[in-house]
């Protein structure tokens, strides 16, 4: 999911070899039975069933069973065989994306962002699901954006309370936006887009909400709900309506949005709230570019992963805050923010554990790499770990 900087990695590791405080959560392994691989969202269906569906990168979407100590599962849908990543792009490409229709109990639509190759593309696309199985002949695409690079594709997909569909897009450059792609709203990469599932009077795929800021079509394409983002993973609502953003940096600075209809967020003008050293052209005269509400340097982290408020019960001293962590080197932390988008407090709750390998020229493992946040059935946080675990926080 993430794109490194490696000096920097080796440079971190080196300077957190020293013991950690205490964590404040611990984290419970559950499903050990289960073969996890490459997890990338836990999601429940607005249906009551209190269901939890795991997608997994290669494809496979799978139905948990209540009992997290159990081995049974059943398999919703595999596209594994459809060979959506290629050889160099298995650490970004495959399923990326999975959310159900806010009717879905009614019509039976759920939603997938996925990438293909030949030529590469970011698809998104609606299928209906019947009963335990998804009915994949009945797969309708709704858009392709086009890839050039395996990397910084984002992926994610939510539908917000408005319900319509919200798709994070990353640059799809390698390093520093070197197409520029972020801040021209000719293209729909390096975005954050908004459409209208119910609709069919755009292509006759899907609506363009009449509230997107360039409805109009007009100098921007119309999908496009905010621009200037990097490589978005992890977006969710909270209960308030706020779209929240975890934007993947690149050489020095980490950052959380609060996304805004038109909201320019100013990659790669930009790197958080900095100038980006890289590019030595000024933004345009009439650019207003919008600071994120959180950001953390590299000394404290590599590559975030976006989450989502916490609602559960076990652990009370953490509700209304923004759970989250970094890929990279295994922390979550909380972070709570006023309805002004103050940041009051970020705390550090857990450290992954590392592990020395044979050789000691090679960089320590971080035991947990945390791809996704997810609230579970109870409404209590899942961590999906890169390593093919999914642990619950608990106190």
């Amino acid at each position: 999911m993430k794109s490194l900087p490696f000096a920097a990695l080796a440079l971190f590791l080196c300077l957190n070899c020293a013991a950690t405080a205490a964590d404040a959560v611990k984290l419970t392994r559950v499903y050990e039975k289960i073969e996890t691989k490459w997890p990338i969202a836990v999601v429940i269906p607005p249906d009551g069933s209190g269901r939890e569906f795991l997608a997994l990168q290669r494809g496979q979407v799978l139905i948990l069973p209540k009992d997290t100590a159990s081995a049974e599962t059943a398999t919703f849908l595999d596209l594994s065989s459809r060979g959506m990543e290629a050889a160099n792009g298995k650490f970004e490409e495959g399923l990326n994306g999975f959310a159900f229709h806010p009717k879905f109990k009614d019509n039976g639509l759920f939603y997938l962002c996925y990438t293909a190759q030949k030529p590469k593309r970011l698809i998104v696309s609606e299928m209906k699901a019947d009963g335990q199985k998804a009915d994949e002949k009945s797969e309708r695409v709704l858009l392709e954006i086009p890839l050039i690079n395996w990397n910084h594709h984002g992926g994610n997909i939510v539908f917000g309370p408005d319900g319509f569909l919200y798709i994070g897009v990353g640059d799809t450059s390698k390093r520093n936006d070197e197409k520029r792609m972020s801040q021209l709203t000719a293209v729909l990469v390096g975005k954050v887009l908004r459409i209208d599932v119910d609709s069919r009077e755009y292509h006759g795929a899907y609506g363009i909400p009449a509230g997107n800021p360039f409805a109009d079509g007009v100098d921007a394409l119309p999908q496009i709900y905010a621009y200037g983002i990097r490589n978005p993973w992890g977006m969710s609502f909270d209960s308030k309506g706020r779209l929240w953003l975890a934007d993947v940096g690149q050489d020095l600075w980490e950052e959380i949005n609060w996304i805004t209809a038109g909201g320019n967020y100013g990659w790669s003008f930009r790197e958080g709230a900095h100038q980006f050293p890289l590019r030595t052209d000024a933004p345009p005269a009439e650019a207003k570019l919008i600071d994120p509400i959180f950001e953390y340097n590299h000394g404290e982290g590599l590559s975030i992963t976006g989450g989502m408020i916490y609602a559960g019960k076990t652990l009370p001293e953490l509700a209304g805050q923004y759970i989250y962590g970094d890929f990279v080197i295994g922390k979550v932390w909380s972070l709570r923010a006023n309805d002004e988008g103050k940041v009051e407090s970020n705390t550090l709750l857990y450290t992954s554990p590392q592990t020395t390998g044979d050789n000691p020229k090679k960089k320590p493992s971080v035991l947990v790499k945390p791809t996704a946040f997810c609230a579970n059935a109870e409404g209590e946080m899942l961590v999906l770990d890169w390593n093919g675990v999914i642990y619950r926080m608990d106190k």
